[in-house]
């Protein structure tokens, strides 16, 4: 019984990738954690390179937020507390880049941007 037990535990662990020899995954492309609060994101500032997929989760640690951007290809993002969401985009063009809040959130909401900058 052991046996067989020890034989299906080792069939999941290589099923599941976690084995020794499994190699480590890659990443498709960059991914920034973003936290929203009132009234700035963490961090402020993040690095895209030009042309090649970035992918930000994005979480709130208090109230409601939002980020969209037509420069960058950023499509309208609600950010909600204690949950993630993720959106992808590809910059076409180097440059610094000001998202801001696209939620109303209160009376710092005018002075809430992410800096995105755009490299090589």
């Amino acid at each position: 019984m052991f046996k067989s037990i020890g034989v299906a535990l080792a069939s999941l662990v290589f099923a599941l990738g976690l084995g020794a020899s499994a190699a480590a995954p890659v990443a498709a492309h960059p991914s920034i954690d973003i936290v929203a609060s009132n009234w700035k994101f963490t961090p402020g500032i993040v690095t895209a390179h030009l042309n090649e997929p970035t992918t930000l989760r994005l979480t709130s640690s208090g109230g409601v937020h939002g980020i969209q951007s037509d420069e960058l290809g950023i499509p309208s993002t609600t950010i909600m507390p204690g949950k993630f969401v993720t959106v992808t985009f590809t910059p076409k063009k180097l440059g610094t880049y000001l998202v801001h809040c696209a939620v109303f959130c209160g009376a710092g909401h005018a002075d809430m941007v992410l800096t995105v900058k755009v490299v090589q």
